[in-house]
Protein backbone atom coordinates (compact mmCIF):
# COMPACT_ATOMS: atom_id res chain seq x y z
CA UNK A 1 0.00 0.00 0.00
CA UNK A 2 1.74 3.57 -1.26
CA UNK A 3 1.99 6.60 1.31
CA UNK A 4 -1.10 8.42 0.83
CA UNK A 5 1.47 11.67 0.71
CA UNK A 6 3.46 9.77 -2.10
CA UNK A 7 6.46 7.49 -2.28
CA UNK A 8 9.17 6.70 -4.87
CA UNK A 9 8.38 3.06 -5.98
CA UNK A 10 11.49 2.19 -6.34
CA UNK A 11 15.26 2.83 -5.37
CA UNK A 12 15.85 3.72 -8.89
CA UNK A 13 12.97 6.07 -9.53
CA UNK A 14 14.56 7.53 -6.08
CA UNK A 15 17.98 8.24 -7.56
CA UNK A 16 16.95 9.20 -10.90
CA UNK A 17 14.69 11.81 -9.23
CA UNK A 18 17.51 12.44 -7.06
CA UNK A 19 19.91 12.97 -9.36
CA UNK A 20 17.50 14.80 -11.92
CA UNK A 21 17.12 17.29 -9.36
CA UNK A 22 20.66 18.16 -8.72
CA UNK A 23 21.82 17.60 -12.70
CA UNK A 24 20.70 21.13 -14.06
CA UNK A 25 22.20 23.48 -16.49
CA UNK A 26 25.01 24.07 -14.12
CA UNK A 27 26.58 20.71 -14.17
CA UNK A 28 26.29 20.84 -18.01
CA UNK A 29 27.60 24.36 -19.49
CA UNK A 30 29.46 25.37 -15.94
CA UNK A 31 31.53 22.71 -14.75
CA UNK A 32 33.23 22.11 -17.67
CA UNK A 33 34.14 25.66 -18.45
CA UNK A 34 35.17 26.22 -14.88
CA UNK A 35 37.75 22.89 -14.79
CA UNK A 36 39.78 24.63 -18.07
CA UNK A 37 40.02 27.62 -16.33
CA UNK A 38 41.72 26.15 -13.16
CA UNK A 39 43.92 23.51 -14.29
CA UNK A 40 41.94 21.22 -16.30
CA UNK A 41 42.37 17.92 -14.24
CA UNK A 42 44.05 19.42 -10.94
CA UNK A 43 40.47 21.39 -10.65
CA UNK A 44 38.67 18.05 -11.19
CA UNK A 45 40.60 15.88 -8.72
CA UNK A 46 39.84 18.77 -5.98
CA UNK A 47 35.98 18.70 -7.00
CA UNK A 48 35.80 15.31 -6.74
CA UNK A 49 37.23 15.63 -3.07
CA UNK A 50 35.53 18.22 -1.90
CA UNK A 51 32.10 16.41 -3.24
CA UNK A 52 32.29 13.79 -0.89
CA UNK A 53 34.03 15.73 1.79
CA UNK A 54 31.21 18.47 1.90
CA UNK A 55 28.33 17.94 -0.53
CA UNK A 56 27.66 14.49 0.20
CA UNK A 57 27.38 14.95 4.06
CA UNK A 58 25.22 17.92 3.33
CA UNK A 59 23.12 15.78 1.10
CA UNK A 60 22.59 13.10 3.89
CA UNK A 61 21.78 15.97 6.44
CA UNK A 62 18.88 16.79 4.00
CA UNK A 63 17.95 13.07 2.89
CA UNK A 64 18.11 11.84 6.61
CA UNK A 65 15.92 14.90 8.13
CA UNK A 66 13.68 14.36 5.03
CA UNK A 67 12.99 10.99 5.61
CA UNK A 68 12.97 11.14 9.96
CA UNK A 69 10.10 12.97 9.40
CA UNK A 70 8.37 12.52 6.10
CA UNK A 71 6.76 16.20 6.28
CA UNK A 72 7.26 18.93 4.17
CA UNK A 73 10.29 21.38 4.76
CA UNK A 74 8.91 23.65 7.17
CA UNK A 75 7.30 20.98 9.28
CA UNK A 76 10.26 18.82 8.81
CA UNK A 77 12.90 21.63 10.58
CA UNK A 78 10.35 22.56 12.92
CA UNK A 79 9.70 19.13 14.28
CA UNK A 80 13.08 18.33 15.30
CA UNK A 81 13.85 20.79 18.23
CA UNK A 82 12.03 20.45 21.24
CA UNK A 83 12.54 23.86 22.61
CA UNK A 84 10.60 26.98 21.55
CA UNK A 85 12.97 29.15 20.21
CA UNK A 86 14.67 26.42 17.92
CA UNK A 87 11.46 25.53 16.59
CA UNK A 88 10.78 28.80 15.44
CA UNK A 89 14.30 28.79 14.27
CA UNK A 90 13.08 25.46 12.25
CA UNK A 91 9.94 27.23 11.17
CA UNK A 92 12.07 30.08 9.58
CA UNK A 93 14.77 28.53 7.89
CA UNK A 94 11.85 26.35 6.38
CA UNK A 95 10.04 28.89 4.70
CA UNK A 96 13.69 30.64 3.53
CA UNK A 97 13.71 27.16 1.72
CA UNK A 98 10.72 27.25 0.37
CA UNK A 99 11.42 31.40 -1.01
CA UNK A 100 14.72 30.31 -2.26
CA UNK A 101 13.68 27.61 -3.93
CA UNK A 102 10.77 29.78 -5.33
CA UNK A 103 13.40 32.29 -6.54
CA UNK A 104 15.82 30.17 -8.01
CA UNK A 105 12.74 28.54 -10.45
CA UNK A 106 11.25 32.45 -10.97
CA UNK A 107 14.63 33.18 -12.81
CA UNK A 108 15.24 29.17 -14.23
CA UNK A 109 12.20 29.25 -15.87
CA UNK A 110 13.47 32.16 -18.18
CA UNK A 111 16.76 30.59 -18.80
CA UNK A 112 15.08 27.15 -19.54
CA UNK A 113 12.46 29.28 -22.11
CA UNK A 114 16.06 30.10 -24.10
CA UNK A 115 17.10 26.53 -24.07
CA UNK A 116 13.30 24.98 -25.35
CA UNK A 117 13.60 28.43 -28.03
CA UNK A 118 17.00 27.18 -29.37
CA UNK A 119 16.06 23.29 -29.47
CA UNK A 120 12.74 24.88 -31.66
CA UNK A 121 14.37 27.03 -34.31
CA UNK A 122 16.84 24.75 -35.40
CA UNK A 123 14.51 22.32 -37.20
CA UNK A 124 12.07 25.09 -37.85
CA UNK A 125 14.64 26.80 -39.85
CA UNK A 126 15.50 23.31 -41.58
CA UNK A 127 11.79 23.56 -42.69
CA UNK A 128 11.50 26.76 -44.17
CA UNK A 129 9.70 28.37 -40.83
CA UNK A 130 12.76 31.31 -40.88
CA UNK A 131 10.93 34.20 -38.93
CA UNK A 132 9.71 31.90 -36.69
CA UNK A 133 12.86 30.34 -36.03
CA UNK A 134 14.71 33.50 -35.90
CA UNK A 135 12.59 35.16 -33.38
CA UNK A 136 12.86 31.97 -31.03
CA UNK A 137 16.44 32.63 -30.62
CA UNK A 138 16.47 36.81 -30.58
CA UNK A 139 16.59 38.06 -27.08
CA UNK A 140 12.65 40.07 -26.98
CA UNK A 141 10.44 40.52 -24.20
CA UNK A 142 7.39 38.82 -26.02
CA UNK A 143 9.83 35.94 -26.60
CA UNK A 144 10.98 35.73 -23.24
CA UNK A 145 7.75 35.81 -21.67
CA UNK A 146 6.05 33.18 -23.78
CA UNK A 147 9.48 30.94 -23.55
CA UNK A 148 9.08 31.11 -19.85
CA UNK A 149 5.78 30.37 -19.80
CA UNK A 150 5.96 27.28 -21.80
CA UNK A 151 8.70 25.77 -19.51
CA UNK A 152 6.44 26.41 -16.59
CA UNK A 153 3.84 24.95 -18.01
CA UNK A 154 6.01 21.70 -18.65
CA UNK A 155 6.77 21.90 -14.68
CA UNK A 156 3.43 22.20 -13.69
CA UNK A 157 2.24 19.38 -15.94
CA UNK A 158 4.81 17.05 -13.83
CA UNK A 159 4.55 18.18 -10.64
CA UNK A 160 0.66 17.96 -11.24
CA UNK A 161 1.20 14.12 -11.63
CA UNK A 162 2.49 13.93 -7.90
CA UNK A 163 5.49 11.61 -6.84
CA UNK A 164 4.48 8.11 -8.71
CA UNK A 165 2.76 9.37 -11.45
CA UNK A 166 4.21 12.62 -12.12
CA UNK A 167 7.86 13.20 -10.67
CA UNK A 168 9.11 9.27 -10.44
CA UNK A 169 7.71 8.62 -13.78
CA UNK A 170 8.44 11.37 -15.97
CA UNK A 171 12.32 10.96 -14.04
CA UNK A 172 12.63 7.45 -15.16
CA UNK A 173 12.18 8.77 -18.75
CA UNK A 174 13.91 11.48 -18.70
CA UNK A 175 17.50 10.98 -16.86
CA UNK A 176 17.99 7.75 -19.18
CA UNK A 177 17.35 10.03 -22.63
CA UNK A 178 19.87 12.74 -21.07
CA UNK A 179 22.96 10.67 -20.00
CA UNK A 180 21.87 8.65 -23.61
CA UNK A 181 22.32 12.07 -25.30
CA UNK A 182 25.16 13.43 -23.44
CA UNK A 183 26.93 10.33 -24.49
CA UNK A 184 26.36 10.06 -27.87
CA UNK A 185 27.09 13.98 -28.73
CA UNK A 186 30.21 13.47 -26.61
CA UNK A 187 31.45 10.70 -29.07
CA UNK A 188 30.70 12.39 -32.29
CA UNK A 189 32.01 15.86 -31.36
CA UNK A 190 35.34 14.13 -30.03
CA UNK A 191 35.44 12.97 -33.66
CA UNK A 192 36.07 16.23 -34.95
CA UNK A 193 39.42 18.40 -35.51
CA UNK A 194 40.33 20.31 -32.50
CA UNK A 195 38.58 18.34 -30.08
CA UNK A 196 42.09 16.89 -28.86
CA UNK A 197 42.42 20.34 -27.74
CA UNK A 198 39.62 20.21 -25.92
CA UNK A 199 40.40 17.58 -23.58
CA UNK A 200 44.03 18.29 -22.85
CA UNK A 201 42.49 21.34 -21.83
CA UNK A 202 39.97 19.35 -19.52
CA UNK A 203 41.94 16.46 -18.49
CA UNK A 204 45.39 17.36 -18.31
CA UNK A 205 46.38 18.85 -14.33
CA UNK A 206 48.27 22.46 -14.36
CA UNK A 207 49.71 21.41 -10.78
CA UNK A 208 50.38 25.34 -10.66
CA UNK A 209 46.90 26.20 -9.54
CA UNK A 210 46.46 22.99 -7.24
CA UNK A 211 46.87 25.30 -4.14
CA UNK A 212 45.30 28.72 -5.55
CA UNK A 213 42.69 30.23 -3.64
CA UNK A 214 40.78 30.55 -6.96
CA UNK A 215 41.01 26.95 -7.68
CA UNK A 216 39.48 26.17 -3.88
CA UNK A 217 36.59 28.55 -3.71
CA UNK A 218 35.42 27.61 -7.50
CA UNK A 219 35.92 23.65 -6.67
CA UNK A 220 34.00 23.93 -3.20
CA UNK A 221 30.99 26.25 -4.69
CA UNK A 222 30.52 23.47 -7.52
CA UNK A 223 30.97 20.92 -4.90
CA UNK A 224 28.35 22.25 -3.09
CA UNK A 225 25.75 23.72 -5.87
CA UNK A 226 25.92 20.72 -7.92
CA UNK A 227 23.92 18.51 -5.18
CA UNK A 228 21.10 21.53 -5.54
CA UNK A 229 21.24 21.73 -1.56
CA UNK A 230 20.34 24.29 1.13
CA UNK A 231 16.76 24.64 -0.74
CA UNK A 232 14.95 21.64 0.40
CA UNK A 233 14.36 19.80 -2.91
CA UNK A 234 16.42 16.88 -1.45
CA UNK A 235 14.99 16.74 2.67
CA UNK A 236 11.33 16.29 -0.28
CA UNK A 237 12.55 13.97 -2.10
CA UNK A 238 14.22 12.04 1.26
CA UNK A 239 10.62 12.35 2.62
CA UNK A 240 9.37 10.46 -0.19
CA UNK A 241 11.84 7.67 0.15
CA UNK A 242 10.57 3.99 2.10
CA UNK A 243 11.90 3.30 5.76
CA UNK A 244 13.49 0.39 3.97
CA UNK A 245 16.05 1.68 2.20
CA UNK A 246 19.55 2.50 2.86
CA UNK A 247 19.84 5.98 3.12
CA UNK A 248 23.95 6.24 3.46
CA UNK A 249 24.34 3.95 0.45
CA UNK A 250 21.10 5.77 -1.83
CA UNK A 251 22.91 8.87 -0.61
CA UNK A 252 25.88 7.65 -2.34
CA UNK A 253 24.38 7.08 -5.23
CA UNK A 254 22.66 10.01 -6.06
CA UNK A 255 26.04 11.74 -5.37
CA UNK A 256 27.84 9.57 -7.83
CA UNK A 257 25.17 10.16 -10.62
CA UNK A 258 25.11 13.92 -10.61
CA UNK A 259 28.82 13.88 -9.88
CA UNK A 260 29.47 11.95 -13.14
CA UNK A 261 26.72 13.31 -15.32
CA UNK A 262 28.89 17.22 -14.55
CA UNK A 263 32.79 14.85 -15.24
CA UNK A 264 30.88 13.43 -18.49
CA UNK A 265 29.47 16.78 -19.44
CA UNK A 266 32.84 18.05 -19.75
CA UNK A 267 33.62 15.40 -22.50
CA UNK A 268 31.31 17.53 -24.88
CA UNK A 269 31.90 21.02 -23.64
CA UNK A 270 35.11 21.70 -23.49
CA UNK A 271 35.87 19.47 -26.84
CA UNK A 272 32.75 21.18 -29.04
CA UNK A 273 34.36 25.05 -27.46
CA UNK A 274 37.45 23.93 -29.15
CA UNK A 275 36.40 22.66 -32.54
CA UNK A 276 34.77 26.18 -32.65
CA UNK A 277 38.31 27.41 -32.17
CA UNK A 278 39.42 25.67 -34.61
CA UNK A 279 36.35 26.71 -37.40
CA UNK A 280 37.52 29.97 -36.38
CA UNK A 281 34.74 31.40 -34.00
CA UNK A 282 36.25 32.81 -31.11
CA UNK A 283 36.13 31.16 -27.59
CA UNK A 284 38.73 33.59 -26.04
CA UNK A 285 38.42 36.60 -24.74
CA UNK A 286 40.93 39.38 -25.00
CA UNK A 287 42.84 38.08 -21.81
CA UNK A 288 43.17 34.84 -22.91
CA UNK A 289 40.53 33.17 -20.85
CA UNK A 290 37.50 30.96 -22.02
CA UNK A 291 34.55 33.41 -22.59
CA UNK A 292 32.09 33.35 -19.79
CA UNK A 293 29.35 30.06 -19.80
CA UNK A 294 26.17 31.68 -21.17
CA UNK A 295 28.23 33.61 -24.29
CA UNK A 296 29.49 30.05 -24.99
CA UNK A 297 26.19 28.17 -24.70
CA UNK A 298 23.88 30.81 -26.55
CA UNK A 299 27.17 32.15 -28.81
CA UNK A 300 29.96 29.92 -29.56
CA UNK A 301 28.03 26.20 -29.97
CA UNK A 302 25.28 27.88 -32.18
CA UNK A 303 28.16 29.10 -34.02
CA UNK A 304 29.68 25.73 -34.18
CA UNK A 305 26.61 24.27 -35.39
CA UNK A 306 26.12 26.81 -38.13
CA UNK A 307 28.99 25.65 -39.96
CA UNK A 308 28.35 21.79 -39.95
CA UNK A 309 25.79 21.87 -42.55
CA UNK A 310 22.96 19.51 -42.19
CA UNK A 311 24.56 17.83 -39.29
CA UNK A 312 24.51 20.79 -37.00
CA UNK A 313 20.88 20.84 -37.24
CA UNK A 314 20.57 17.64 -35.77
CA UNK A 315 23.77 18.19 -33.24
CA UNK A 316 22.18 21.51 -32.41
CA UNK A 317 18.49 20.59 -31.77
CA UNK A 318 19.89 17.67 -29.55
CA UNK A 319 22.23 19.50 -27.40
CA UNK A 320 19.22 22.03 -26.67
CA UNK A 321 17.09 19.53 -25.75
CA UNK A 322 19.86 17.73 -23.67
CA UNK A 323 19.44 21.33 -22.09
CA UNK A 324 15.67 21.01 -21.84
CA UNK A 325 15.80 17.98 -19.93
CA UNK A 326 18.36 18.67 -17.39
CA UNK A 327 16.60 22.19 -16.85
CA UNK A 328 13.24 20.38 -16.60
CA UNK A 329 14.51 17.26 -13.99
CA UNK A 330 15.70 20.28 -11.65
CA UNK A 331 12.37 22.51 -12.22
CA UNK A 332 10.21 19.75 -11.02
CA UNK A 333 12.02 18.85 -7.71
CA UNK A 334 11.97 23.07 -7.07
CA UNK A 335 8.22 23.47 -7.66
CA UNK A 336 7.98 20.14 -5.42
CA UNK A 337 9.44 22.05 -2.35
CA UNK A 338 6.34 24.83 -1.88
CA UNK A 339 3.48 22.83 -3.32
CA UNK A 340 4.73 19.62 -0.58
CA UNK A 341 4.24 22.55 2.14
CA UNK A 342 1.04 24.05 0.59
CA UNK A 343 -0.06 20.38 0.73
CA UNK A 344 0.53 19.50 4.01
CA UNK A 345 0.48 22.37 6.39
CA UNK A 346 -3.05 24.58 4.72
CA UNK A 347 -4.63 21.57 3.21
CA UNK A 348 -4.97 22.01 -0.65
CA UNK A 349 -5.47 19.76 -2.87
CA UNK A 350 -1.98 18.91 -5.41
CA UNK A 351 -3.90 20.26 -8.37
CA UNK A 352 -4.98 23.32 -6.23
CA UNK A 353 -1.51 23.42 -4.86
CA UNK A 354 0.65 22.94 -8.02
CA UNK A 355 -1.43 25.46 -10.24
CA UNK A 356 -1.09 28.35 -7.19
CA UNK A 357 2.88 28.08 -6.60
CA UNK A 358 3.64 28.04 -10.50
CA UNK A 359 1.33 30.72 -11.30
CA UNK A 360 3.01 33.12 -8.66
CA UNK A 361 5.92 32.17 -9.70
CA UNK A 362 5.51 32.48 -13.61
CA UNK A 363 3.95 36.20 -12.19
CA UNK A 364 7.28 36.63 -10.40
CA UNK A 365 9.38 35.55 -13.72
CA UNK A 366 7.27 37.76 -15.67
CA UNK A 367 7.98 40.59 -13.47
CA UNK A 368 11.70 39.61 -13.78
CA UNK A 369 11.44 40.05 -17.99
CA UNK A 370 9.54 43.42 -17.59
CA UNK A 371 12.67 44.76 -15.16
CA UNK A 372 15.17 42.05 -16.49
CA UNK A 373 18.15 44.47 -16.45
CA UNK A 374 17.78 45.43 -12.93
CA UNK A 375 15.99 41.94 -11.41
CA UNK A 376 17.53 39.52 -13.02
CA UNK A 377 21.41 39.21 -11.86
CA UNK A 378 19.56 40.79 -8.16
CA UNK A 379 17.27 37.42 -7.86
CA UNK A 380 20.75 35.36 -9.24
CA UNK A 381 22.64 37.04 -6.40
CA UNK A 382 20.16 37.13 -3.75
CA UNK A 383 18.99 33.31 -4.25
CA UNK A 384 22.24 31.49 -5.22
CA UNK A 385 25.16 33.42 -3.51
CA UNK A 386 23.29 34.27 -0.31
CA UNK A 387 20.19 32.33 0.34
CA UNK A 388 21.03 29.09 -0.72
CA UNK A 389 24.14 28.40 1.22
CA UNK A 390 23.11 29.97 4.02
CA UNK A 391 20.00 27.90 4.40
CA UNK A 392 22.43 25.00 3.76
CA UNK A 393 24.39 26.24 7.26
CA UNK A 394 21.57 25.85 9.37
CA UNK A 395 20.26 22.22 7.81
CA UNK A 396 23.74 20.86 9.20
CA UNK A 397 23.40 22.80 12.31
CA UNK A 398 20.18 21.04 12.73
CA UNK A 399 21.25 17.56 11.55
CA UNK A 400 24.81 18.36 13.63
CA UNK A 401 23.41 20.01 16.79
CA UNK A 402 20.22 20.20 16.98
CA UNK A 403 19.15 16.24 15.99
CA UNK A 404 19.26 14.39 18.96
CA UNK A 405 22.21 11.57 18.22
CA UNK A 406 19.98 8.73 19.41
CA UNK A 407 16.67 10.03 17.34
CA UNK A 408 19.46 9.94 14.53
CA UNK A 409 20.76 6.49 15.17
CA UNK A 410 17.38 5.04 15.74
CA UNK A 411 16.52 6.23 12.21
CA UNK A 412 19.80 4.97 10.32
CA UNK A 413 19.20 1.61 12.10
CA UNK A 414 15.75 1.27 10.11
CA UNK A 415 17.36 -1.00 7.84
CA UNK A 416 20.71 -1.13 8.81
CA UNK A 417 21.19 -2.85 12.63
CA UNK A 418 24.95 -2.60 12.52
CA UNK A 419 24.71 1.03 11.68
CA UNK A 420 26.46 2.41 15.41
CA UNK A 421 29.36 0.17 14.85
CA UNK A 422 29.51 1.80 10.79
CA UNK A 423 32.31 3.89 9.11
CA UNK A 424 28.90 6.50 8.34
CA UNK A 425 28.03 7.16 11.97
CA UNK A 426 31.58 7.27 12.91
CA UNK A 427 32.58 9.98 10.47
CA UNK A 428 29.14 11.60 9.35
CA UNK A 429 28.12 13.01 12.57
CA UNK A 430 31.49 15.07 13.06
CA UNK A 431 31.75 15.89 9.41
CA UNK A 432 27.87 17.61 9.27
CA UNK A 433 28.25 18.84 12.94
CA UNK A 434 32.01 20.52 11.93
CA UNK A 435 33.04 20.76 9.07
CA UNK A 436 30.03 21.53 6.45
CA UNK A 437 29.00 24.50 8.24
CA UNK A 438 32.57 26.00 8.70
CA UNK A 439 33.44 24.73 4.44
CA UNK A 440 29.72 26.55 3.73
CA UNK A 441 30.59 29.55 5.64
CA UNK A 442 34.20 30.16 3.72
CA UNK A 443 32.11 30.31 0.74
CA UNK A 444 29.84 32.64 1.80
CA UNK A 445 32.17 34.93 2.87
CA UNK A 446 34.21 34.88 -0.41
CA UNK A 447 30.82 35.54 -1.93
CA UNK A 448 30.54 38.55 -0.07
CA UNK A 449 34.00 39.87 -0.59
Amino acid sequence: MSNPRGEFRSRLGFILAAAGSAVGLGNIWGFPTQAASNGGAAFLITYLMLAFVLAYPALMAELLIGRHTHQNMVTALESLPESGPLRSLGRFTGIGGLVTASLILSFYAIVAGWMLGFAASYPLKAMGVTHTAEWLITFDLPRNALLMLVFMGLTIAVVLGGVEDGIERWSRRLMPLLIATLIALSAYVLTLEGALAGLKAYLLPDFSKLLSRGLLIDALGSAFFSLSLGVGTMLIYGSYLSDKENIPRVGAQVALVDIGIAVLAGFLILPAMYVADARGVAIFNSSGGLLSEDTLIFTVLPALFETMGSIGVTLATAFFVLMSIAALTSSISMLEVPVAYLIERHGLTRHHATFLTGACIAAFSSLIVLNFGSLFGWVITVSTRYGQPLLGILICIFAGWVWRRDALLKELKKNDPDAASGLFWRIWPFYVKWLCPVIIGIIVFQSIV
